[in-house]
């Protein structure tokens, strides 16, 4: 017998019923029938709500994720709002990093900025370790919620190697990585000396949720787009392989999401996610070929989509749905996150939406 994180137990990869481990989501995750498509959206916990910008309207980022109250209530606030499937933490994809002793912070209007640049190994080694007691804040924030959220299920998640990689190295978000590009081609050595201390930090802040209680955790990759295959495959696939089947044993779906990625789609399945986030780039039906039968997929509306009227909202969210029913297991899902400037009200609609033609469809079968 096994623990299953989600609050049920598990014998022979089989949960009880009840409980988050039976949501729609998580049965959608692991590709088996459920009572309805389930739908979150990425940043739904975020600029797009009045009620998360009064909160933060006093608070710096990385402040409101490390204060446990601000994160629940933050976390909360869609799955009120909306009648999502799941709730994502709140969160930011450098916390593990400046809990590693990076000297870094989130500056409004630009995204993370690193003081100190990675340039050689010896800051590779000042990247250390990280423990629950370093991310005490994250542990007890998943624990209020988990305690709070009932029968919904809550993501953890994380940035992968690659991406973190890529602000360390360039000292802030970049468009062109050329300064990561250089480092991985003139200095392979040390890039995977990095993204290795990188994956160890990852895996370790993921444990620390699991343990906490999450459902499920999501593998971002928002940068790997700017890769071929083949570079990939050779600089980016092993660390977040390491990620990803250090949690084999975790017992939680693991979805592994990246911006741009039609082309790696393939490669990102065989990384070891159970769910490939797909952006809105390729077709649902497509990705699914490309990823394999044995993989479930999250996504894939345009987040601008949701700025146009009502009935191209409505098309798109049948488009994808229709699409959707070639993978084994659908989640739907924006292709990246919600725009500042989107209607909250339009997020509530399509989560109605979706549930009811899903819905309607498993009731004819």
């Amino acid at each position: 017998m096994t623990t299953d994180t989600t609050g049920t137990v598990a014998r022979d990869g089989e949960s009880r019923p009840g409980g988050p481990a039976d949501s729609p989501f998580i049965r959608a995750c692991r590709r088996r029938p459920g009572p309805h498509t389930p739908v979150w959206f990425m940043r739904q916990a975020g600029r797009s709500l009045p009620e998360y910008r009064e909160i933060r309207a006093t608070v710096p980022m990385l402040e409101s994720c490390r204060r446990p109250d601000l994160v629940t209530e933050i976390t909360l606030q869609p799955v009120r709002r909306h009648g999502v499937d799941a709730a994502i933490l709140f969160s930011d994809i450098v916390v593990p990093v400046a809990a590693a002793g990076v000297d870094l912070d989130i500056v409004p209007g630009t995204g993370p900025v690193v003081a100190e640049p990675i340039r050689s190994a010896a800051d590779v080694q000042r990247i250390r370790l990280i423990t629950r007691e370093d991310v005490s804040y994250v542990d007890e924030a998943v624990r209020q919620l988990v305690a709070e959220l009932g029968d919904t299920p809550l993501i953890g998640f994380a940035g992968a190697p690659f991406t973190l990689a890529s602000y360390l190295v360039e000292g802030g978000p970049s468009r062109t990585h050329a300064k990561t590009k250089a480092l991985m081609y003139g200095n392979p050595e040390l890039w995977h000396a990095l993204c290795g201390r990188l994956a160890e930090v990852t895996l370790a802040f993921l444990r620390v949720q699991i343990d906490a209680g999450v459902s499920a955790v999501q593998l971002f990759d928002s940068w790997a787009g700017a890769l071929s295959e083949a570079d990939y495959r050779r600089f980016v696939m092993p660390h977040s392989t390491a990620v990803l089947s250090g949690l084999v044993d975790a017992g939680v779906p693991r979805i592994h999401f990246g911006v741009g990625t039609a082309e790696l789609l393939g490669a990102m399945g065989e990384a070891g996610a159970d769910v490939v986030g797909v952006d809105w780039r390729t077709p649902l039906d497509v990705a699914t070929g490309r990823i394999g039968p044995d993989k479930a997929v999250q996504g894939n509306l345009d987040p601008t989509v949701l700025l146009a009227p009502w009935p191209v909202v409505e098309a798109e969210v049948r488009r994808i749905l229709e699409q959707g029913r070639a993978a084994p297991g659908h989640v739907f899902n924006l292709g990246h996150g919600v725009l500042p400037e989107t209607d909250p009200e339009v997020l509530t609609r399509v989560v109605a939406l979706v549930h009811e033609l899903s819905s309607r469809r498993a009731d004819q079968g």
